[in-house]
């Protein structure tokens, strides 16, 4: 898996978040607009993900759109992120958007290292994970969450409901006494991804200075 470096990787806050193509040409922008709204230093580690439905989903699913299903080989990338967070005098922070923002609050429930989750419009509509959610404990104590005011709107029986999943993902963790907010962004799915994915993690960032 290719890594990108991004600021000051040998800080004692390190940002992980797993990214495609897309994701990597606005990087430069998502970092400075995190700068622009903390002023926490951190450094950021950006892991090029190839098959977004194969390495980032948590277990094997139908194909929700397209003809392409998800593998549910989750379990492998964290694997390899968890290899980045063996300093425990460092602040870990796991983010990303849709499929990777669904990556994000499912390895919270694998692992207790991460201070805080940033899952920008994630894919919750996944089958399965609200009940997953309901049925596990997080072991992190920060999540934020956020989500498009448009993409509900959708045709889509499955992905319409993420709407509603999120609403609940929210109640479930502040029930569990998780500092959680979410976060209605203006606009659909594929708009201002490093918009929001900055603010995600900024959020996290703000809460622990």
């Amino acid at each position: 898996m290719k890594i990108l470096e991004y600021e000051n990787i040998d800080s004692g806050t390190l940002l992980l978040q797993p990214v495609d193509e897309h994701d990597i040409e606005v990087m430069n922008s998502e970092v400075a607009l995190i700068k622009q709204l903390t002023d926490r230093e951190f450094g950021l580690l950006a892991f090029e993900v190839s098959d977004w439905n194969r390495e980032l989903s948590p277990w094997e699913a139908s194909a929700v759109f397209g003809k392409n299903g998800f593998a549910g080989e989750a379990a492998k990338t964290l694997d390899e992120i968890l290899g980045y967070c063996t300093d425990p005098s460092r602040s870990y922070y796991i983010g990303g958007y849709s499929l990777a923002g669904l990556f994000a609050l499912w390895a919270s429930y694998q692992s207790d290292v991460f201070t805080g989750v940033a899952a920008a419009s994630p894919s919750v509509w996944f089958p399965g994970f609200e009940e997953y959610m309901k049925a596990s404990q997080i072991k992190c104590p920060k999540v934020y969450l956020s989500l498009g005011d448009k993409e509900e709107r959708t045709r889509n029986p499955v992905m319409s409901s993420v709407g509603s999943r999120i609403r609940s993902a929210e109640q479930l963790l502040k029930s569990q006494n998780v500092c959680c907010t979410l976060e209605w962004n203006p606009g659909n799915h594929f708009r201002d991804s490093d918009l929001r994915t900055a603010k995600a993690f900024a959020w996290l960032l703000q809460r622990d200075l």
